[in-house]
């Protein structure tokens, strides 16, 4: 591990300790100070590309203005061209009103001492630390090759540019020179980023305070939640959040709602399947004590009294196996599909089922098809259905086995001709440990779960078991699939 590790790790848990409405705010905090940052950063840079592009201007402007003066100028005392650049650039610059940080400068050539002793200057400059002044930096712009350049000195910047004057008649070579300090024109550019540097952190010290009460109410929903989460328990489910206004706050406090019904429902369901099953393995066992309380020596009435113990843990061990049964309906491997002939399918369940009583078994039909599902979790539904239909008929009445070709879907079902389903009990004898309020038969002693192990595989495969009255009376149940058939 890094030395940089446990800092990291460290760092990660302070973060994970502060608050959402802290994180909330120090993160807008952070994207406003980026962003103002980047606005400044951005508007001295178009401020600064402005002035050098005025700077541009201003010198291209100056130096032509002089350029033209020399081809069309006049010398007013003689009323002929110039030819002499002394009054040439007199009379030039008298006419100019340089800006403030601009300097018009006229230079002619001392032949004697070899740097330009004329020096012409326009108006008043007031500039502190003028190009005028620096005998050696005027030399250097004088000697230059180039018409433009710039000059870097200890007391500023200077960008300057020249149109030389070509000697003649005697005369000694002159220029015409333009200099420009940048330095004002920068200072105003960093004035206006340190002062909305300023804004931004007034901006920032607002943001602060409004940010703070704006999270406070987007997030008084989430705290709601929060607070509506740490009262409930087991037994109260009923604490339900105020749903106002149709935004995003409001969707999940109404997804919250639906999630607590959910749960109130599952733990209603949890608690009647507990007390149902304890209620069905309470009997058993109370048969079980009675009778070996009450057993003697005498060796018949031991043996009724094993052979009744033994029926009824034999009770005990199906229903014990039906509740495993219905767990692992909950896993995902519950059902295997795999390729499947539907007829010969029913074929079989007909020929296993017709061992479950004396009844008049009878198959209606079978579909020629083939489908993807698992062949021995239907057997197993199949059979259920057809012992249910047992449990609920008479010798001599007719149970019928088919399956049928629904477009769309398969249907396997079984058909009996009982007494059939009361209405009021229709919803009721798929759920767990519930037969009805009145019995179809008078042989119907399971526990109430062989309807819900048969809704079980079905919704397994996609599907779902369906109550239908037959025709002449009694009960149909189908199995009802979707149709998946393998190439």
């Amino acid at each position: 591990m890094t030395t940089a590790e446990p800092l990291r790790r460290w760092i990660t848990e302070r973060i994970r300790t502060v608050s959402a409405r802290a994180r909330i705010l120090l993160w807008l905090l952070i994207v406003m100070a980026v962003a103002l940052a980047a606005v400044a950063v951005a508007t001295r840079s178009v401020l600064l590309r402005d002035a050098d592009q005025r700077i541009n201007g201003l010198l291209v402007q100056e130096t032509n203005e002089f350029a033209n003066f020399v081809q069309e100028g006049f010398d007013p005392d003689t009323g002929q061209r110039f030819t002499d650049p002394n009054p040439l650039l007199v009379v030039f610059l008298k006419r100019q009103y340089p800006d403030p940080d601009e300097e018009l400068i006229g230079l002619v050539h001392d032949p004697v001492k070899n740097r330009p002793a004329k020096k012409v200057q326009g108006r008043d400059h007031g500039m502190r630390h003028p190009l005028v002044e620096d005998d050696p930096a005027l030399k250097q712009v004088f000697d230059a090759q180039a018409d433009s350049g710039v000059l870097r000195r200890p007391e500023g910047e200077v960008r300057w540019a020249k149109v030389p004057i070509e000697a003649g008649n005697g005369h000694p070579p002159a220029a015409f020179v333009v200099a420009v300090h940048p330095a004002g024109e920068r200072e105003k550019a960093t004035d206006v980023f340190h002062m909305l540097l300023a804004i931004s952190g007034v901006a920032l010290l607002m943001t602060t305070g409004i940010g703070w009460v704006v999270a406070g109410r987007i997030l008084r929903p989430v705290r709601l939640v929060r607070t509506t989460a740490a009262q409930l328990t087991e037994q109260d489910l009923t604490q339900r959040i105020p749903v106002k206004g149709r935004d995003d706050i409001a969707a999940l406090a109404e997804t919250f709602n639906a999630m607590l019904d959910r749960l109130e429902r599952a733990f209603a369901a949890q608690r009647e399947f507990v007390d149902d099953a304890g209620h069905e393995l309470r009997t058993p066992i109370t048969i079980i004590r009675g009778h070996l309380e009450l057993m003697g020596d005498d060796p018949a009435e031991r043996d009724q009294t094993v052979r009744i113990v033994m029926e009824e843990l034999d009770r005990m061990s199906r229903i014990v196996e039906d509740l495993l049964l219905l767990a692992k309906a909950e896993r995902p491997d519950f059902v295997t599909p795999e390729p499947v002939q539907i007829g010969e399918l029913t074929a079989d369940v007909f020929v296993k089922a017709r061992a479950l009583g004396e009844r008049r078994w009878q198959l209606a039909e079978a579909v020629d098809a083939e489908v993807g599902l698992d062949p021995q979790r239907i057997t197993q539904a199949m059979v259920q259905l057809a012992q249910n239909a047992v449990q609920h008929t008479v010798p001599g009445q007719r149970i019928g086995i088919g399956s049928r070709d629904e477009g769309d879907r398969i249907e396997l079902y079984v058909a009996d001709s009982g007494p059939g389903v009361q209405p009021q009990d229709a919803q009721v004898i798929f759920e767990r440990f519930r037969r009805g309020t009145a019995r179809r038969g008078a042989r119907a002693t399971g526990a109430g779960l062989g309807l819900a192990i048969v809704k079980a595989i079905a919704e397994g495969h996609g599907g779902r078991v369906e109550l239908r009255p037959t025709d002449g009376g009694g009960a149909t149940f189908v199995l009802v699939l979707q149709k998946e058939t393998t190439q």
